[in-house]
């Protein structure tokens, strides 16, 4: 917990993120459709009629900045508590701080939680009351979806707000105002970063304003003052760099959600496109290697039954020969399967069916169906009239009955025309046919013993 309008001691050592924080709108970086004239956020600056709120984007995309912007504006005490390194005693000492403030100064108090979605829920809901009765000005920062991972309570009493990206180019104007700033930023160091040099380490900051400066920063203990950057001095800044990739945050599922609609749409260029940004960030091939089976069976199914076997001999050679080869067999099977004839239907067929079972009552297994492994079930005729399928014309007992009574009728599964599935289809109905011709010679022997 911290108060980040605090005086800095003389000489202390900040980083350069850090001092290069705007100190007025005017200063900050992207987000125009929040902060822009006339838009949401800057009306709260302006106005100072402000309610509590979350802030949901990326890192490095100005989170903590905004709320230290308004906190000033509003010369507000700003208190900042983490929820990585916070719990209960932390939010207790924060309230009782504010509530201080209130009564004796009559000070407000902005109450900045980072990585609020990682406080439990009994956590959250100790925020609820003090919300409620204004005790602190409540700005929540997340990284993740507020809707999957913030209690309903919370997000019905904290507007949401959505922050993006910046772009390259905004990114490297942050980085060319920090080259020419001689209070803040590192004007007095003397050297040269060229225009295209400033475009690649905005380039690899990936949207993360805060990394493209820490890049900057590193690049500065290199660089003898007065020369200019070399390529090789960048690769030694750039080399061990990684690409945001958060397993279990929204960019992992943006991007495995890419990946798989790539798949699915036939595009074997954007099934390797995304498969490739995924491993470079950090992703377990397995991963990928997974949802390509789940791939295979909802949007393949019986259109390229070959397609789960592919899939599962790609993870097998990943398995035997680790991932210098085996990504290119899971690059492999991603490809296959994006060019393969594709078919829900076996998907639509299995959820329909999984739907109907829970709402339909529980259905009797029809008598002929029946097990009789004992002669009490042989003699309440189980098994009766069952006719084994081997033993009738083509091996099919034309015009028998398979499913419950009062489903007779239904038909889950409706193959496409597309890949092997169109034989299916043909199949079916030709069996449809021996079935109808079945039905017309009961029809036809009924008729005839009526008329004896």
């Amino acid at each position: 917990m911290k108060d980040l309008f605090s005086d800095i001691p003389t000489g202390a050592y900040q980083p350069l993120a850090a001092r290069m924080r705007p100190s007025s709108l005017d200063d900050y970086i992207g987000q125009s459709h929040l902060v822009g004239p006339g838009k949401p956020l800057r009306r709260m600056v302006e106005t100072g009629n402000c309610h509590s709120f979350i802030l949901w984007g990326p890192p490095g995309v100005g989170k903590t900045t905004f709320a230290q912007l308004l906190s000033h504006a509003l010369d507000a005490q700003f208190i900042e508590i983490s929820a990585v390194m916070s719990g209960v005693k932390e939010i207790r000492a924060a309230v009782d701080q504010a509530k201080q403030l209130r009564m004796v100064k009559g000070t407000q108090t902005v109450l900045f939680v980072d990585e609020v979605h990682r406080f439990n829920k009994s956590q959250q809901d100790a925020f609820l009351p003090f919300i409620e009765d204004g005790t602190f000005l409540f700005i929540g920062a997340t990284t993740e979806n507020p809707a999957f991972e913030l209690n309903s309570a919370l997000l019905s009493r904290a507007r949401v707000y959505r922050l993006k990206s910046p772009t390259v180019e905004e990114v490297k104007s942050v980085l060319v105002r920090a080259l020419q700033s001689h209070e803040k930023g590192m004007a007095e160091y003397g050297f040269h970063v060229s225009d295209y040099f400033l475009s690649v380490l905005a380039q690899a900051a990936d949207g993360d304003i805060r990394r493209g400066l820490n890049f900057l920063e590193i690049l500065s203990d290199l660089v003898e003052p007065g020369t200019e950057v070399t390529q090789e001095q960048l690769e030694d800044v750039l080399g061990g760099s990684v690409r945001r990739f958060d397993r279990k945050g929204d960019v992992f599922y943006d991007q495995i959600s890419a990946f798989h609609k790539s798949v699915r749409g036939s595009s074997p260029d954007g099934a390797l496109y995304w498969m490739a940004r995924m491993l470079d960030g950090g992703c377990d091939p397995l991963y990928i290697a997974r949802r390509l089976l789940a791939i295979a069976s909802e949007d393949i199914g019986n259109a390229d039954p070959r397609a789960l076997q592919v899939g599962l001999n790609a993870w097998d050679v990943f398995e035997r020969v680790g991932p210098g080869e085996g990504n290119r067999a899971i690059a492999q099977a991603a490809v296959y399967m994006a060019c393969a004839p594709k078919s829900n239907a076996v998907y639509k067929a299995f959820n329909q069916a999984m739907s109907d079972v829970a709402a339909q009552p529980s259905y009797e297994v029809p008598v002929h169906l029946r097990n009789a492994p004992t002669s009490l079930a042989k003699s309440m005729g189980h098994g009766d009239e069952y006719r084994y399928a081997h033993n009738e014309e083509y091996a099919y007992a034309a015009g028998e009955n398979y499913m419950p009574e009062e489903l007779a009728e239904m038909r889950y599964y409706q193959p496409t025309d597309r890949g092997l599935e169109k034989k299916i289809a043909d199949k079916l109905d030709w069996l449809s046919k021996l079935d109808e011709e079945s039905a017309l010679q009961r029809y036809r022997g009924n008729v005839r013993e009526q008329d004896l």
